[in-house]
């Protein structure tokens, strides 16, 4: 108990005969016993009589000067984040590549899986287009009627087979558009990375 009173006391000590100083938004210098009234929105320092500084009191925010705090903060850590992955990008390309053509070797190893996807999905929309072909034609002949006792009905199995053919025809299309786009985007990221890498070992 009696250590404790004592460092309360030496505190006191420290700080008897501080005064409060700062520089309003103006550029005034504000001076006093007690924080100044014009302190309130800019930092403040508690000095001692000799001038030194004791410490800093920022001043209080205000809850829009909070949130904007808190953005600019967030904004920080993202742009360190993005700095960081950045350099892991940097080495990782530095580290596995030694000259521009092997870009467009990976490049080109990378999109050939993609082409033979593309060429198996034509492949198999020349299948679909034969035997949908087949089938509108035998639909053409039941409908006209030339098949005794079908009254130009055709069987539900044929309109099922016509109707799946189609679906699978919009897929296999629908697939070789997507493909096309993702070959198209493996090459722009090829020759981003060759850019960045050239820039890289120019050391600009």
């Amino acid at each position: 108990m009696k250590r404790t009173c004592l460092l309360i006391a030496l505190l006191a000590a420290t700080h008897a005969g501080a005064a409060y100083k700062c520089k309003d938004e103006k550029g005034k210098t504000h001076i006093g016993d007690t924080p100044p009234a014009g302190c309130a929105n800019v930092v403040m320092y508690e000095i001692n009589r000799a001038g030194h500084v004791l410490r800093q009191i920022d001043p209080t925010l205000t809850p829009e000067q909070v949130k904007q705090k808190e953005i600019e903060e967030a904004k920080r850590r993202e742009a360190e984040k993005a700095a960081v992955e950045q350099k892991r990008k940097d080495t990782a390309l530095l580290q596995s590549f030694s000259s521009e053509k092997e870009f467009d070797i990976v490049r080109d190893r990378n999109i050939e899986p993609l082409r033979a996807r593309i060429r198996i999905a034509q492949d198999r929309i020349k299948d679909v287009d034969k035997r949908l072909k087949e089938v509108d034609e035998e639909t053409e002949f039941y409908k006209a009627g030339k098949k005794k006792g079908t009254k130009g009905e055709m069987p539900k199995a044929l309109g099922y087979e016509q109707e799946r053919l189609r679906a699978e025809k919009v897929t296999l299309d629908k697939g070789i558009a997507e493909t096309e786009k993702e070959i198209e985007q493996t090459r722009e990221k090829f020759d981003g990375d060759k850019r960045r890498w050239a820039t890289l070992k120019s050391g600009k």
